[in-house]
């Protein structure tokens, strides 16, 4: 028997879930086949996107991203605590 923490993290029981994913995929499948779409082509565009917006960032200049990562760590101060407060609070919420 599988337990109650896995089946929780999963949303329902594994065979459920399997099944769910299985015709989720099948459904979005038919929908990417009806526009013609590759996955692998998705996928390597996305790759190539990401790296062209990383090399964008860098050609602004070290000053760019060193500001940016003191955008992150300000918004982490921020952000990180309240998300890990609504984590905890959520999990007791679920027993």
């Amino acid at each position: 028997m599988v337990g109650k923490h896995f089946e929780r993290f999963l949303g329902g029981s594994p065979g459920r879930v399997l099944l769910r994913l299985v015709v989720l995929s099948v459904v979005i499948g038919f929908i990417l086949a009806a526009f013609d779409l590759d996955p692998a082509v998705l996928v390597r565009r996305v790759v190539s996107g990401f790296a062209h917006f990383i090399e964008y960032i860098a050609n602004f200049g070290m000053g760019t991203l060193v500001q940016l990562g003191t955008y992150l760590i300000y918004g982490a101060v921020i952000v990180v605590p309240i998300w890990l407060i609504s984590r905890f609070l959520s999990y007791r919420r679920g027993r």
